[in-house]
């Protein structure tokens, strides 16, 4: 999970201060949960998902798919 949300970010050409400042947390903070130390808040994890239009399963690594159905 943590590498996926790094992919996501630098797919979409952000940094991690740009996406600490959307969830309104640190970059050092937001830097722990790409390294995986530590865990991700279920809010947080949702405001990926919206961020990167993506499902919560595909930031979890429950399902391979990228793009959220419509």
């Amino acid at each position: 999970m943590y590498r996926r949300i790094r992919d996501l970010r630098e797919d979409n050409d952000m940094t991690q201060k740009q996406v600490a400042a959307i969830l309104n947390c640190s970059q050092q903070v937001y830097s722990n949960y790409e390294l995986g130390q530590r865990d991700i808040p279920t809010d947080i994890l949702i405001k990926l998902s919206k961020l990167y239009h993506v499902s919560t399963d595909y930031i979890l690594e429950v399902s391979n798919v990228r793009e959220i159905q419509k």
